[in-house]
């Protein structure tokens, strides 16, 4: 018991000191990951070994894959051919990159969607001289949405998808009617939230119409072999079963081609400046923290509590773990804690008994720990990703910043899904 305390101990100053901002991120979690060890909490190799490697190499492989496409100029034309199409109104182009980034996220995954579009928002907020937070925030939140309609939209239904029998058509027929419910809810809550914040001046719009951005693509033989590389870096992510590949190796098979192709000229440029270590070391740490809660039998403690105020009555039980999914999943990364969630389902279905009634438990723990993710800044894994790009561009994003407006989607999304859950399965 003394260790479980102290792991909450260790896990509540870490958060504090995300929170407060009083020390980098990225610091607070890593001197938290070697406390936890020191403390003997756990053992060095309990700690390594809880890193998900796989999650490392795929955010570093996807940096490198980014890193050449920015070269060419293609996320520059993007960026303006976007703006020029919603007019270079801001509030259109918002709501315009929410639903392209929930449908994207869908069919690329979350934490891929946001390394290819934030980037991009970024160009188009600088050029009309207007505060990018808003879009990035919003963004962050459209790609939890719609990763949580797929298998493969999100890290937590990758993962559920493994424990179960689903299939992919499963996934789309059973959560993609919330998603559509609450991305249609948000579009209006954005236009709520900043139809009277979204001014630019008449000279930056018109400037940025008189662009031509046929002229910004710098390379167009790397581009077109980039495009190349990322269609078959996609469909290998589309056929990973088949080919029995991990996401890292895929995605770190693209960076390198790329990079050897393309920058390998500027490979100590790539490694210093287009790799976020800041979010990599950040992703380490937290691993190692919550990976304490795991082994001290602090997330078993949950399971037995669910089923304590339940009493293993199916429709109750989908609402405790929903809830509880989304509460933890705003304040505990989604992955680590997905990955504890699932064990403490397949010990719910012991009391349970009839497997019927196990399939709205498990799109509840997708729906709680998809959309809970957006409560916070370090809830999901695409919020980290986003807000360490927003930082390695110049534009800090804090925790407050983030929460106040998460939390609100979250809510909608939550009080949402528990009605689809409600009228849906019972």
């Amino acid at each position: 018991m003394h260790l479980m305390l102290l792991a909450l101990a260790v896990f509540a100053a870490t958060y504090i000191f995300i929170i407060t901002e009083w020390i980098n991120k990225m610091l607070a979690a890593m001197i938290g990951g070697f406390i936890i060890v020191l403390l003997g909490i756990v053992n060095q190799h309990t700690a390594f070994a809880a890193i998900d490697w796989n999650v490392i190499f795929f955010l570093i492989g996807m940096m490198l894959v980014i890193s050449v496409m920015r070269e060419t100029g293609l996320f520059m034309y993007i960026a303006i051919k976007t703006a020029k199409l919603a007019q270079g109104k801001p509030l259109r182009i918002m709501l315009f990159m929410f639903v392209t980034t929930a449908v994207v996220s869908a069919f690329l995954g979350s934490v891929t969607t946001i390394m290819i579009l934030v980037p991009i928002v970024m160009l188009i907020t600088a050029e009309l001289k207007i505060n990018s937070a808003p879009f990035v925030i919003t963004m962050v939140l459209a790609s939890n949405m719609g990763g949580a309609a797929t298998m493969i939209g999100d890290p937590p239904n990758i993962l559920i998808g493994s424990a179960t029998d689903y299939s992919f058509l499963d996934f789309v027929i059973n959560l993609t009617p919330p998603v559509l419910m609450i991305v249609s809810s948000s579009l209006l809550l954005i236009y709520l939230l900043y139809r009277k914040n979204m001014k630019v001046s008449n000279e930056s719009r018109a400037k940025l119409m008189e662009y031509s951005e046929n002229n910004l693509i710098k390379n167009k033989r790397l581009l077109y072999f980039s495009l190349f590389v990322l269609v078959l870096m996609l469909l290998a992510f589309s056929m990973q079963t088949v080919l029995g590949l991990e996401t890292a190796t895929i995605a770190m098979a693209a960076g390198l081609t790329l990079v050897a192709v393309g920058s390998r000229k500027k490979v100590e440029k790539v490694l210093t400046h287009d790799i976020d270590w800041i979010t990599i070391f950040f992703f380490i740490g937290l691993f190692m923290i919550v990976e304490s809660l795991v082994e001290t039998g602090f997330i078993d403690i949950i399971a037995g509590s669910v089923m304590k105020i339940t009493k293993g009555e199916p429709r109750a039980t989908s609402m405790v773990v929903l809830w509880v999914s989304g509460i933890f999943s705003a304040i505990i990364d989604n992955v680590p804690f997905v990955a504890a969630m699932i064990p403490m389902i397949e010990k719910l279905s012991v009391y349970i008994g009839d497997p019927a009634k196990m399939h709205p438990l498990w799109w509840s723990l997708s729906l709680g720990t998809c959309l809970g993710g957006n409560g916070t800044l370090i809830g999901a894994s695409a919020n980290i990703v986003a807000i360490g790009i927003a930082n390695h561009n110049g534009l800090n994003i804090s925790f407050k910043d983030f929460t106040k407006v998460g939390v609100v989607f979250t809510l909608n999304s939550m009080l949402l899904s528990t009605l689809y859950i409600w009228f849906r399965y019972y």
